[in-house]
């Protein structure tokens, strides 16, 4: 019998968190369980689970945004029963459901590992990750503003130009738990520059996204941000394509860990490419 006969693939549910918070660790990611229901809720005919006699051996995520884009993500497979074609047929299962639902882009941001993988499916590199990460040097208080709910169509706007899509569903959640006060900069006229957030992980205190007009609304808010992150060890994904991004987090005593490689399947979209992206929301999640 041949390996891939032996692999059922069915929908990921949230009975299954325990079992995929063991492959996670396997892989040493920062995802708590809360990311795993977060996932699931905003996509619960998307997430799949790859299982040999009902053991879950493997996972992959889809998040959507409208039509447009989507994002795949969490692509685990245990260790012990790696280079079987698992990921590949998660990935084929996950690039189905996207296409029955007509969306017309898929991006994800690949390990090195997983690179491979994905360019046989017909991804194509778009640009470069970079993981950061320590405990930072002690940040000094901002005269950044707290975002509150009076704010928060102000933010989802503001993000929705940025970005390039509309992820206002994805956004309430992050806010709903965050771990500490999310933040806003202003203009002078009172003009939004910017909004941060940071949220729980289970190896590190995750900063992002953090999007903004400029460095200096930038450093407002990384430093509003770290000043509530005192002695803890936090990770940041940066987007290169952001000017002096890699010094801004160097000057703040973070150091980079390793790449991640944002990748493109199908029409091209600019989303997510922006310059006004400073820290991504999630490798899983864009």
């Amino acid at each position: 019998m041949q390996a891939d006969s032996q692999i059922e693939i069915r929908l990921l549910n949230e009975s299954d968190i325990p079992a995929v918070m063991k492959l996670k660790e396997y892989a040493r990611w920062n995802q708590t369980e809360s990311d795993w229901r977060r996932l699931l809720k905003l996509e619960p005919h998307g997430c799949f689970a790859a299982c040999i006699d009902e053991q879950i051996v493997g996972t992959t995520t889809t998040i959507t945004y409208g039509s447009e884009l989507a994002w795949i993500g969490m692509v685990l497979v245990d260790p012990r029963y790696r280079r079987r074609g698992i990921a590949s047929q998660l990935m084929r299962k996950a690039l189905d459901y996207l296409r029955e639902a007509n969306v017309a882009t898929v991006k994800l941001d690949a390990t090195p590992e997983g690179q491979t993988v994905y360019e046989a499916l017909g991804f194509e590199n778009e640009l470069l990750i970079e993981r950061w990460a320590g405990v930072p040097r002690p940040a000094s208080l901002t005269n950044c503003q707290t975002l509150n709910e009076s704010l928060r169509s102000h933010v989802l706007a503001f993000d929705r130009h940025a970005f390039g899509v509309d992820r206002a569903g994805l956004l309430d959640s992050l806010l709903a738990e965050a771990c500490v006060n999310p933040l806003i900069a202003t203009a002078a006229d009172g003009k939004l520059e910017g909004y941060a957030l940071a949220r729980p992980g289970t190896a590190a205190l995750y900063v992002g996204p953090l999007i903004s007009v400029d460095e200096q609304s930038t450093a407002f808010l990384l430093d509003g941000i770290l000043s509530q992150l005192t002695g803890q060890i936090v990770y940041i994904d940066l987007h290169t394509g952001f000017e002096g991004g890699a010094r801004l987090l160097a000057e703040r005593g973070l150091v980079k860990q390793r790449d991640l490689f944002r990748m493109s399947y199908g029409k091209p979209n600019s989303a997510g490419t922006s310059k006004l992206v400073f820290a991504i929301a999630g490798p899983e999640i864009g």
